[in-house]
C-alpha cells in the first residue's frame, strides 16, 4: 500500500499530466503537445546533453576511485575500520551542506585558488566559467560517492576465494597479472552493478547543480532534473516538467532494463 501510494500513483499521475497543460489553477489536455515542445526547448536539449556529459565524466573516475578505495582497505592493518569509516563519511553528508563546502573551496579566496596563486598561476573562476563549471561539479560527486562505490566493491573483494590467489602466486604470477587475471574477472558483477547505479544517479543529479550554480553559467551545469525542479516550481509549468520527469523515467528504466537483462552471471542474479 505504502509503495503504491509513494511511487505508483505519482508515477501515474505524473505521466497523465505529461498530456496536459497544467499550472496549478487550470488543466488543459494538449495532447503529445508537451513532448513535441521538449525537442524545440534549446534549454532542454541542452540539458539533456550537459546529463550525458556530466555521466560520461562522473562513471569511469567515480568507480576506478571506488575500486582503489577498495583495494587498500581490503589490506589489512591497524586503524582500517577508522579509514574505511572516513572514506565513506562523504557519503553520508547532507549535498546541500557538501555544496556550501565546496563552493568556499571553489571561491576567489578559497584553497584552490590560493594554492594557485602560491606558485604563481592565475585563479580559476570554477563555477562561473562554462568550460570548467561542470567538471567542478563532478568533482564533488567523485568527493561524496566514491566511499559508497568503495563499500559496493569492498564486499566484492571479499566474496573472492583465497586460494585463487595462492594458487596463482604458486604458480608464480605477479601481483599485477593476479589483478588482471583474478580479481578483475572474479569482480565483474559486482563492476556492472556499480555500473548500473553510477549512471542513474549521474542521471539524477541535482542537489550539486541547484546549490552551486543554479544551472549556470549560460545553462552550462543544468541538468534534466534541474530543469524539471525549474519548470515546476519556478514557472509552475507542471504538465511541461512532468514531461521532462517522464522522459528521465524513460532513460532510468532503459538503465535498469539493461541490468535485468545482463544481470545474469555465472555468480547469480546482481
Amino acid at each position: 500500500i505504502l509503495y503504491a501510494i509513494f511511487v505508483f500513483i505519482p508515477v501515474f499521475t505524473t505521466i497523465g499530466l505529461s498530456f496536459t497543460d497544467y499550472n496549478l489553477k487550470n488543466s488543459t489536455f494538449i495532447g503529445f503537445a508537451n513532448y513535441v515542445n521538449l525537442w524545440r526547448d534549446a534549454v532542454f536539449v541542452k540539458a539533456l546533453w550537459n546529463t550525458v556529459r556530466y555521466t560520461l565524466m562522473a562513471l569511469v573516475p567515480t568507480m576506478v576511485l571506488g575500486l582503489t578505495l577498495a583495494m587498500l582497505i581490503n589490506k589489512k592493518f591497524r586503524g582500517r575500520a577508522l579509514f574505511r569509516a572516513i572514506f565513506y563519511m562523504p557519503n553520508i553528508v547532507s549535498m546541500v551542506a557538501a555544496s556550501l563546502a565546496w563552493m568556499y573551496l571553489y571561491s576567489e579566496v578559497g584553497i584552490f585558488n590560493m594554492t594557485l596563486k602560491s606558485i604563481g598561476l592565475s585563479k580559476v573562476n570554477w563555477l562561473t566559467d562554462p568550460g570548467i563549471s561542470l567538471m567542478s561539479i563532478v568533482l564533488v560527486t567523485l568527493w561524496s560517492s566514491g566511499g559508497y562505490n568503495m563499500l559496493l566493491f569492498l564486499a566484492g573483494l571479499q566474496g573472492i576465494p583465497t586460494h585463487l590467489y595462492e594458487a596463482a602466486s604458486i604458480d608464480g604470477a605477479t601481483a599485477v597479472q593476479q589483478f588482471f587475471k583474478i580479481t578483475i574477472p572474479q569482480l565483474a558483477p559486482t563492476t556492472f552493478f556499480v555500473f548500473v547505479m553510477t549512471c542513474i544517479a549521474s542521471f539524477q543529479v541535482f542537489g550539486q547543480v541547484y546549490m552551486m550554480t543554479g544551472g549556470g553559467p549560460d545553462n552550462a551545469t543544468t541538468t534534466l532534473a534541474h530543469q524539471v525542479y525549474t519548470n515546476a516550481f519556478q514557472y509552475y509549468k507542471m504538465g511541461y516538467a512532468s514531461a521532462m520527469a517522464v522522459v528521465l523515467l524513460l532513460i532510468i528504466m532503459a538503465i535498469t532494463a539493461i541490468n535485468f537483462r545482463f544481470g545474469n552471471t555465472e555468480g547469480g542474479e546482481l
